[in-house]
Formats: structure tokens, C-alpha cells, sequence
């Protein structure tokens, strides 16, 4: 099939989706690689041109087995006309369940054909030094994974002779997906004491749940607890301090410290 260009489609508010793709971008090996980055605030807003000769790679975050609900909203605003598609799903070494099966049903309802999927281990949101959740991930052998899937895409991509005849991939996945957990107004607080007021978390936020005025200040009904502004804190003034929370780490560290390995399926 002829390919003009691909196209990565993410959101990945601690950049870990974003590392995925890139690496299976480099393993397609195309020339004419270009991203849209659906994790800044003003991407809600944002038009983008529909797809057409394109390889398009969607990626975003999975969040208690759920495609994270910020991630779908704004993967909605694009466009395929049978147009191929990657659907890749990154999740924190627990379970990806119904994610990897409700991004593929979401592209298909956006007008692509889901050529290949893949379910990839990044570091989890909540990890912490005493309990470190998939730390560091997506490590080397992860990217490695990546490329020679990139790659295996490539060869049935150059196979492809018309895409309206081709029948979308399977998935693991159950529809009806499973219930979204409930919301919570837990949000990452800052510890004033060692805090800079550089800005770096305000910028980052996918949400714009941070301001700075004379002190930091978080909007918790926006904040999605993706912990990208506590990654990035220079200082480590940004901390996410709850007692569920606190919780719900110790129990994924306790059972799903086994590395898990990516899944792919083409």
C-alpha cells in the first residue's frame, strides 16, 4: 500500500506513549514522520486536517483498565477515511483489559482501519521510591519491542494491496468495557517549603489545573492525577499525598511487581 507519511497521535502527559510510538515510527522506517501531540490544553481546542495517505499511530494511557477518559475525548477530534491505523494502549505493569479493544472500537468509529495494536509497559503514575511501580519502563528491551513491531507493521503495510478490504485486527477486550472508577477530587498538592514557582508544572499540566500566583494552586475538579506535573517538578515540590492512593500503590506493589512484557498484535 502506498504511504505518504505517518502520522503519531498521542496523549501522554509523562511522555511514556509518546517514547512507545516514536520507537515504532523508527522501526516503519517512513521518511515523513510527524506528531500531534493531544496532551496540551489548548489541543482541545485545536482543528486538525483529516487523514487520508497516511499510517496513523494513536497512543494514549490506560487508566484502571479504561482508555483515561481525557485521552478519548481528544483522540475524538480526529478524522480517518479508511485510513490505517496503529492503536497502541500503555499501561502500569497491572492489566490493560478493555483499553487495548476500546481505542481500536474509537478509531474505527473515527473512520480508520486498526492494522495493528499493541499493549506497552510504562512507569505507573503513583510510583514511588518505596514502591517503585514499573520504574524506569519503557526501558531499552521495551523500545527494542517497539521498533520490531514498527517493523512487522512495515511488512504488512508494503502486503496491503486495498485497505477498504481489509478486515480490522483482534483484540483481548470485553464490550461492555468495564465501569469507569469513580471520579475523586484528589489532586497533586506542593510542598511550599521547597518550591521554586518555576512554572514547570503549570506548563505541563494536560489539563491547566495549575496556576501560579503567589503560590502554587491546583484546580482539583480539573486534575486528572496523570502526576506529570510531580515527574517534572526540578525540585520535587509537587507530591501526590493521599491516603487511598497511598493504599492502592502498596497493593500494586505487592502484587504486580513482576515485569510484564509487551503484547502485540498484527
Amino acid at each position: 500500500m502506498n504511504i505518504s507519511s505517518v502520522k503519531l497521535a498521542y496523549f501522554s502527559p509523562t511522555k511514556t506513549t509518546q517514547k512507545i510510538l516514536e520507537a515504532i515510527a523508527q522501526g516503519v522506517e517512513y521518511n515523513d514522520v510527524g506528531h500531534i501531540d493531544l496532551t496540551p490544553p489548548d489541543s482541545r481546542t485545536r482543528t486538525f486536517e483529516d487523514f487520508n495517505q497516511d499510517l496513523v499511530i494513536i497512543g494514549a494511557p490506560v487508566y484502571g483498565g479504561r482508555l483515561a477518559g481525557e485521552a478519548v475525548k481528544r483522540i475524538s477530534m480526529l478524522k480517518g477515511h479508511y485510513t490505517p491505523a496503529v492503536v497502541v494502549v500503555l499501561y502500569g505493569n497491572r492489566e490493560y483489559e478493555d483499553a487495548l479493544l476500546e481505542l481500536k472500537d474509537l478509531a474505527i468509529k473515527l473512520g480508520f482501519v486498526p492494522v495493528a495494536g499493541g499493549a506497552f509497559i510504562g512507569e505507573h503514575s503513583y510510583t514511588k521510591p518505596e514502591f517503585p511501580l514499573s520504574a524506569g519502563r519503557p526501558h531499552s528491551q521495551d523500545l527494542e519491542k517497539a521498533m520490531g513491531f514498527g517493523k512487522a507493521i512495515r511488512r504488512k503495510m508494503d502486503a496491503i494491496k486495498d485497505i477498504k478490504s481489509q478486515d480490522p485486527i483482534d483484540v483481548p477486550g470485553h464490550f461492555p468495557y468495564k465501569d469507569h472508577k469513580p471520579s475523586s477530587n484528589e489532586s497533586a498538592s506542593t510542598l511550599e517549603d521547597i518550591c521554586i514557582a518555576c512554572g514547570t508544572c503549570a506548563a505541563i499540566c494536560p489539563t491547566a489545573a495549575i496556576m501560579i500566583n503567589e503560590r502554587v494552586e491546583t484546580d482539583s475538579t480539573l486534575c486528572i492525577r496523570c502526576c506529570a506535573c510531580v515527574k517534572s517538578c526540578p525540585t520535587q515540590a509537587r507530591v501526590m499525598e493521599s491516603s487511598r492512593i497511598d493504599k492502592i500503590v502498596k497493593w500494586l506493589s505487592e502484587n504486580y511487581s513482576v515485569p510484564k512484557q509487551p503484547e502485540t498484535f498484527i
